[in-house]
């Protein structure tokens, strides 16, 4: 059995299997089975095979944005119209098949947008160049997830679940726990909050499933067990997304209404530009950057973590 059956039984495990204290022990068991298995899969082939065309580009300016979305959301027509780049548009999907830069240049900021190539459903199981576009995706500082706004939410579901099981964390913090595997000792358990998600077993039996028997672990929130695989795993990625409704000017203006009220969101209308101001400070302060002036009054802009 393949690692990808293997993903689609546990799945499959998961679905059936309800929650309740009784379960509680075989779901961790589950989850952690399944975050190893993904993480197998995210690993570079060792068979060597015909070189390709390069897919990353070098990260230059003061920040990098990513474009995500389905083909045919207007990812090459927004940075074509905030940048300087001319990226290929037409009525048919898969117009970009690579990845194309251009730099947003924004009070005195030089911001490199990434136009990657549409994504398709099982892009992390590699369909549709799909381990190259988050691959990518995951070294950016800002994700803008395009969304064509007549398609209601299924966009938006689905290329949440493509990134989540890729270690993408969107608009989430990093969970406050300690962990550090130690030579000998047994498992060292405390918390400084009352737990309503682990225990001390099914803390045990997740390290066991990871050959882990010696660590120390210390929960300072009440997180549950996939933050705390996340720790274990070590290799999550937690960054701010910006969803972008696009096409708005083909829906309602309720819905409009709608959309635009919810959070982290931000619609707009690149046929007719639409609200592509207010998506450039929205931008501008997800990337949380400082501006410091020298003596001189030389700028300089450094990206901090969110």
């Amino acid at each position: 059995m393949g690692i990808l059956e293997k993903i689609a039984e546990i799945e499959r495990e998961i679905s059936r299997t309800q929650k309740n204290k009784a379960t509680e022990y075989h779901l961790g068991l589950l989850k952690a089975k399944l975050a190893k298995y993904r993480a197998q899969l995210l690993e570079p082939s060792k068979s060597s095979g015909a070189k390709g065309e390069g897919f990353d580009v070098m990260k230059s300016g003061d920040a990098r944005v990513a474009l995500i979305g389905f083909p045919s959301v207007g990812k090459s027509t927004f940075l074509s119209l905030m940048t300087s780049t001319e990226s290929e548009t037409a009525s048919y999907e898969f117009t970009t098949l690579t990845c194309i830069p251009g730099v947003i240049e924004y009070k005195g900021a030089n911001i490199q947008l990434l136009d990657l190539p549409g994504i398709i459903e099982g892009a992390a199981q590699g369909k549709g160049r799909g381990r190259q576009v988050i691959a990518v995706a995951r070294t950016a500082d800002v994700v803008i997830m395009m969304l064509d706004a007549t398609k209601g939410e299924v966009q938006r579901e689905l290329l949440e679940k493509e990134l989540e099981s890729v270690g993408i964390r969107l608009n989430c913090p990093k969970p406050n726990i300690y962990f550090k595997p130690k030579k000998g000792g047994g498992l060292s358990y405390n918390s400084t909050v009352p737990l309503t998600h682990c225990s001390e077993k099914l803390v045990q039996l997740i390290l066991h499933e990871y050959k882990i028997f010696n660590a120390e672990v210390l929960f300072r929130e009440d997180s549950t067990p996939d933050e705390f695989i996340d720790v274990i795993v070590g290799n999550r990625v937690h960054m701010p997304c910006l969803y972008v409704y696009n096409k708005v000017d083909q829906i309602s203006i309720e819905e409009v209404d709608r959309l635009a009220r919810r959070p982290n969101s931000v619609v707009i209308s690149c046929g007719m530009k639409l609200n592509l101001d207010f998506l450039l400070e929205q931008l501008w302060e997800y990337l949380a950057l400082i501006c410091i002036y020298t003596k001189k009054h030389l700028i300089f802009y450094f990206c901090t973590e969110v």
